[in-house]
């Protein structure tokens, strides 16, 4: 449970950048901690609970928010959506007037601000509130409940709490805003919402946009689009971002057609986002792909999509814990990096069992091809 934050504590925080830079030079490690806080507490007294949190916030920050001096609390970094996909997020909103109705921090507003038209950002928390006044000087923000619509002719952004105390909430209802509820309040409106990656979406009865985001190999959350924001006859969109911000989009509006073949050269495993998103063999059609099984979403080929790691198969065989041990010491492999999908295997408890003593690193891929568990002996880590 992190530090509970004041709105005194943040009108300290907001001018105390000489303070936060002397405690933001202690290491506070496991190994200094009891040392470090003793320091602080002796300096600042009752400041120092939030100038130590300030500090080891902001370092939990570092490669997730931009690299401004942030005032947040530990719930509202674990929320934040990215700088990455809140900038991918703003450049979809570009000149249009935006209200973010669960703000919190400003992680949105930061990325609308200098892109969107007017911005405005509202919470019920004060603290948050605080933090964003402070974070984001370039939007308005006001205190205002979520499920009370309070403007006009504005795109309404929200992203309900998943969170509390630290623990994930699943339940749609139980989202802070409750999502239905949430739904209801702006029927009509463009909207734009956050939310899970694995919610149900068609049980939820959204008849927008879908997209799924993934950040450095990550799947990082949704984006359900209303139909005045989806694109054009696109119901799923999964979008491929990269650390550096560069990034890919592929939607359901592509072609999905592709041949029913035996395995290729190479086996392919989609990016999260596009497995989330429904999108395998509309990746597969643009790549010249197909796949190993109709319902697995391994797929395969005699080319690899450029940028993306391929498994080259060595060998092919009817899956055994057996047969692939004697197969893995066949050739030589002594470390076996094991991928699964469709078949109930373990590779925690199966890589032991192997008993590996070779020299060679391999991939392994099990799967099922129809009804039969199917191995794929890789070269490790190749790419065309």
């Amino acid at each position: 449970m992190g530090y509970d934050f004041t709105t005194d504590d943040v009108r300290y925080l907001t001018t105390a950048v000489d303070d936060l830079a002397e405690v933001g030079r202690l290491e506070l490690s496991a190994r200094t901690h009891l040392a470090d806080i003793g320091r602080v507490r002796a300096r600042f007294g009752d400041r120092s609970g939030a100038l130590v949190e300030t500090v080891l916030l902001r370092r939990r920050a570092e490669g997730k928010l931009d690299g401004r001096d942030w005032l947040l609390t530990d719930d509202a970094l674990q929320q934040a959506t990215p700088s990455i996909v809140a900038a991918r997020r703003a450049v979809r909103l570009a000149g249009r007037n935006v209200h973010d109705v669960t703000c919190s921090i400003g992680a949105e507003l930061s990325a609308l601000v200098g892109v969107a038209g007017v911005v405005l950002g509202s919470d019920l928390d004060p603290v948050r509130l605080a933090m964003a006044k402070r974070n984001v000087p370039g939007a308005t923000v006001i205190r205002a409940d979520a499920l009370r619509p309070c403007s006009r002719g504005t795109v309404v952004l929200a992203d309900p709490a998943r969170r509390s105390g630290g623990k994930r909430r699943h339940d749609p209802s139980a989202l802070t805003p409750p999502l239905p509820d949430l739904l209801d309040a702006y029927a009509g409106r463009d909207l734009a919402v956050k939310c899970a990656p694995g919610l149900d979406y068609d049980e939820l009865g959204w008849d927008g946009e879908v997209e799924i985001v993934s950040l450095s190999g990550g799947v990082r959350e949704a984006c359900l689009w209303s139909p005045g924001l989806a694109g054009v006859g696109v119901r799923r969109r999964a979008t491929v971002l990269a650390a550096d911000g560069s990034g890919w989009e592929i939607t359901d509006a592509e072609p999905d057609d592709i041949p029913e073949r035996e395995p290729g050269e190479w086996i392919v495993d989609p990016d999260g986002a596009v497995v989330r998103a429904g999108l395998v063999r509309h990746y597969a059609a643009r790549h010249g792909l197909w796949q190993l099984d109709p319902r697995i979403a391994y797929l395969t080929g005699d080319t690899v999509p450029e940028g993306v790691r391929g498994f080259r198969i060595l060998v092919q065989l009817k899956y055994s814990e057996k047969t692939l041990r004697q197969e893995l010491a066949r050739l030589d492999c002594g470390v076996a990096e094991i991928l699964v999908r469709g078949v109930d295997v373990d590779p925690a408890v199966l890589r032991p069992r192997l008993k590996l003593r070779g020299t060679r690193s391999l991939s392994v891929v099990l799967t099922r091809i129809g009804r039969t568990p199917t191995a794929f002996v890789c070269e490790s880590g190749a790419r065309a």
